[in-house]
């Protein structure tokens, strides 16, 4: 039976260590989705490294958000990801809708059949021009996105290789893989930030400026260039309209 907006209940799985990001994070999709923040059930996958991937079950869709703690690429350390990837996939087996956002690009990336690499000199931290593919322009969410959009991005790692049974949607001049979907299913995948502003992205990284930059005058000179990245947030709306409400 169709949901109303108000009536969506959704899984956001957050990878943020500092409860300031945590709180910025959960009002960002909030705030673009036009959702209240009493629809989220939120796992912080630090605090609760173990879950059951079925609990996605209870769920109208599943979101996974950024991270600048962690890394796909070292299970060890970061034992959740393996926790994350096990909700992806079951989200993935039985249809139920995700949206995964830069570190949850990343997990469905490496954990669901691609690659991730490690990739700073070509690092993305700022506002980038994203550009449609050919498939984009009868998808669902992107169709009427124009190309290119300018997005908020902020990542060292990126994918080498998406997986199998997908279909790219974007990608930037140094960044080839920064949207895709799985075929036949209502699964999207952003390696850029749908959920970040212009005006967040500053706030964010000047809180993390010493992970990301090496001088400190990077921070200005990235503030500087940014540019307003409004039409990529309206994919939040567009994803909860156009997916979980129809």
């Amino acid at each position: 039976m169709k949901k109303e907006r108000n009536q969506l209940k959704i899984l956001l799985i957050q990878i943020r260590e500092d409860e300031e990001t945590q709180r910025e994070e959960l009002n960002e999709f909030v705030r673009y989705g036009e959702l209240q923040s009493e629809q989220f059930t939120v796992i912080n996958a630090f605090e609760t490294p173990f879950f059951a991937p079925e609990q996605a079950a209870e769920y109208d869709a599943v979101f996974v958000g950024g991270s600048s703690d962690a890394t796909v690429r070292d299970p060890k350390s970061y034992p959740f990801v393996h926790s994350i990837a096990g909700v992806l996939k079951f989200a993935l087996d039985k249809d139920i809708p995700v949206l995964a956002s830069c570190f949850g690009f990343q997990i469905a990336a490496e954990f669901m059949g691609g690659k991730v690499i490690l990739d700073k000199p070509n690092m993305e931290m700022g506002t980038f021009d994203i550009e449609l593919t050919d498939a984009a322009k009868n998808d669902v969410i992107f169709h009427d996105t124009p190309n290119p959009f300018v997005a908020v991005c902020g990542h060292k790692e990126r994918a080498t290789s998406i997986p199998e049974g997908t279909t790219l949607l974007a990608s930037s001049k140094i960044c080839p893989f920064h949207a895709f979907k799985f075929n036949g299913k209502r699964f999207y995948a952003f390696q850029f930030h749908p959920e970040v502003s212009t005006e967040d992205l500053i706030e964010r990284i000047t809180r993390y400026r010493d992970r990301y930059f090496d001088r400190p005058e990077q921070l200005d000179e990235m503030k500087a260039a940014v540019r307003p990245s409004g039409e990529a947030q309206k994919i939040i709306k567009k994803f909860i309209d156009r997916i979980l409400l129809v």
